[in-house]
């Protein structure tokens, strides 16, 4: 308006009085008695607007006085409000301009800060964001490279930009799957790399815009960093080839997050794919912390077994140089290596997983399609957690397949492996009791051992066995022998009889049936051989019934034993009810039962000499109870399903023959046999 265009017109000559009101005043001075506004003028004046100006009684932000009298204190009289962003244009000569925070602002892709401009010591304005490029180049060019380039603060669509950020990402990467510092150029190198190629003209994002649409058609690749550039210092000891993004088909990712269950290397593993045996992709870790894992493992053995290994890191390498490619379970190649080398033998319990690193110890992330299931480092227990899941799919995949109820082979070949897309499965006869059932497993060693129960109970229900009327034309010496038994009750027994011989037929014929001609030939046989095996269990069965009731009656006799047999009988008591239990007849077999007799003889024999030879017999139960050590321990490493498999028990029985030449040489034992005999069968079972 006129008014406003009369002031500023008198504001050109009177820029000395002018005047911002001291709103702080009150806060500065809390006790200070009330009186009129204060206003802060040029160069240091302070002044109050006349009392009788219309402009006292209520004063602005901003005035400027026509003079400037001094009586009893400074007075402004003749005052106009003025606005303080009239003052800049009026003087432009005689403002100072200072600039703070500058700062890189993305949006604007240019380096912004905060002027600030005054007249004669006062804020004209107070904190304008502007362009700080036209204040300092230099220092927006170097914010601009910093912000923009090396950072990427910076919404741009030049393709180099985009392969700069990928190809550093992806050296990040490197450096998190290491778990190491220094693989990777750091920010100064990048930033070193842009300012030698960058003019010093380009202070923004406009300007480097200009720049580039002429450089890119003479240099397209001036700003392509390459594999050279982006190299650390440390980057020659690691190579991206040794953290794999997968391995044996399960997909890897990488977390550098120390303390945190998920630290380590993470192994996607389909649901179908792990519990048919699958999912040790990381038993032998990484390449690129296999070292580190194999040094922390030996760094774990006992003392003892150490100590011919120092230095460590040292003998770490020679054995990675030793195993070669991955093959079989580590802890066993690492055994047999290192006995190797040192001549030292190195059981399994000697390892100490669990004390581990926790990011050296794989985690497993089990997935039905993306659907995660579990997570956890211990396979066994995720596949024993899972395993209701996976029956559920088999069963659904297999629901054409599986039938119940069988009583007679009146169904085709029952195929030994079972697909339906990505589910896997294995068929196999189960044992129902009163008839047999087809059903699909997801592990070939739980099928075999349903598929041998299941084919028993078919070729039972095929052919008698005729158990009750062998059992029935026994000798009395024999009956009365059998009624001393473990089993709930006679039946209970008999049908184990029966089980015992039809497995010798069926292990006579080479094996359970897979299709109707080989349960055929089952039939053929059983007929031919079923009766008389029948009769053989019986007439064994007695025998060892009648010697483990002989021993029974001689530790009952020792109820109250002196001290120091006492830890004998304890042995013997366990090993008798290790020998005579509820289903032991078919669980020994046919060929073995013999054998028993022998064992509960020696056993007798042991007791006759117990009381005179305490010493000595101290010593030999150190021996068995150092092999049955070794051997539950080799146990506990091997799967579920293979602890009763005919490796395990060839070792079990071993034991017993070990226990036969110790405490009764005079009744012959089945083949040599010794505790480092013992020992070696041991160290075969667990893969040593």
């Amino acid at each position: 308006d006129l008014a406003s265009r009369v002031h500023q017109s008198l504001l050109a000559g009177l820029l000395s009085h002018i005047g911002m009101q001291d709103t702080d005043r009150k806060q500065r001075e809390p006790g200070r008695r009330r009186g009129p506004a204060e206003f802060a003028g040029a160069r240091g004046a302070r002044f109050a607007i006349f009392p009788d100006s219309s402009l006292a009684r209520k004063p602005p932000r901003w005035v400027m006085a026509a003079e400037l009298v001094e009586t009893s204190r400074l007075w402004a009289r003749t005052a106009a409000r003025i606005e303080p962003e009239w003052v800049e244009p009026l003087a432009e000569h005689l403002v100072r301009r200072s600039y703070s925070e500058p700062h890189w602002d993305a949006r604007r892709g240019a380096v912004m800060a905060a002027e600030k401009v005054s007249l004669y010591g006062l804020p004209v304005v107070a904190a304008r964001q502007v362009n700080y490029g036209r204040v300092d180049p230099a220092v927006s060019r170097d914010l601009f490279i910093q912000h923009a380039l090396v950072e990427g603060d910076w919404q741009t669509h030049h393709r180099f930009f985009a392969r700069n950020q990928r190809a550093r990402e992806e050296a990040a990467e490197l450096e998190r799957k290491a778990r190491r510092r220094g693989l990777v150029a750091d920010d100064a190198a990048v930033f070193d790399f842009y300012d030698k190629r960058i003019p010093q003209t380009v202070v923004s994002a406009r300007h480097f815009d200009s720049w580039w649409k002429q450089a890119r058609h003479t240099e397209p690749g001036l700003l392509d960093l390459g594999p050279g550039d982006l190299v650390g210092p440390a980057a020659a000891d690691v190579s991206p080839n040794d953290f794999p993004d997968t391995l044996d088909g399960a997909a890897l990712s990488y977390e550098f997050s120390p303390g945190e269950p998920d630290d380590g290397v993470t192994a996607d593993i389909q649901l179908h794919d792990m519990l048919d045996g699958g999912g040790e992709v990381l038993g032998w870790q990484v390449p690129g912390l296999r070292l580190e894992l194999v040094t922390e493992l030996i760094r774990g053995l006992p003392k003892d077994l150490r100590r011919a290994f120092v230095p460590v890191p040292d003998t770490a390498r020679a054995v990675l140089a030793g195993l070669g490619e991955p093959h079989g379970d580590l802890l066993d190649a690492l055994s047999a290596e290192l006995g190797r080398i040192s001549g030292e033998r190195i059981p399994r319990s000697a390892w100490h997983v669990s004390r581990l690193p926790g990011y050296l110890r794989p985690s497993y992330r089990v997935l039905d399609g993306a659907e995660v299931l579990a997570t956890g480092k211990d396979l066994d227990e995720l596949r024993r957690q899972l395993r209701p899941r996976l029956d559920l799919a088999l069963g659904k995949a297999a629901e054409g397949l599986i039938r119940t109820g069988m009583r007679s082979w009146d169904f085709g070949k029952i195929p030994r492996v079972f697909t339906s897309g990505q589910v896997r499965g294995y068929p196999a006869l189960v044992d129902a009791g009163d008839s047999v059932d087809l059903r699909v497993f997801g592990s070939p060693a739980e099928a075999d051992e349903a598929m041998r129960r299941g084919t028993r109970r078919l070729l039972l229900l095929t052919v008698p066995s005729g158990v009750r009327s062998i059992a029935g034309r026994l000798p009395m010496t024999e009956k009365m022998a059998l009624s001393s038994h473990p089993y709930p009750g006679a039946a209970a027994m008999l049908d184990d009889c029966a089980a015992c011989a039809a497995d010798q037929v069926i292990a006579d014929a080479g094996g359970p049936a897979w299709d109707a001609d080989g349960f055929a030939y089952l039939v053929q046989s059983a007929r031919d051989q079923l009766a008389p095996n029948t009769a053989r269990v019986l007439e064994s069965l007695a025998q060892i019934l009648a010697e483990a009731h002989e021993v029974e009656v001689r530790l009952a006799g020792a109820a109250r034993p002196a001290p120091a047999l006492s830890p004998a009988l304890t042995d013997m008591r366990a090993q008798l009810a290790g020998l005579v239990y509820p289903g032991f007849i078919s669980a020994a077999g046919l060929a073995r039962l013999p054998d028993l007799v022998r064992y509960l003889r020696a056993m007798v024999r042991r007791l006759d000499k117990l009381a005179g030879d305490q010493t000595r017999d101290a010593e030999r139960m150190a021996v068995v109870h150092r092999v049955a050590a070794a051997y539950q321990s080799a146990l506990a490493e091997l799967p579920p399903a293979e602890r009763t498999g005919p490796d395990a028990e060839a070792v079990r029985w071993l034991i017993e023959e070990l226990r036969v030449s110790l405490f009764a040489q005079v009744l012959g034992t089945r083949g040599a046999v010794s505790e480092k005999r013992v020992m070696s069968a041991v160290d075969a079972l667990a893969g040593r």
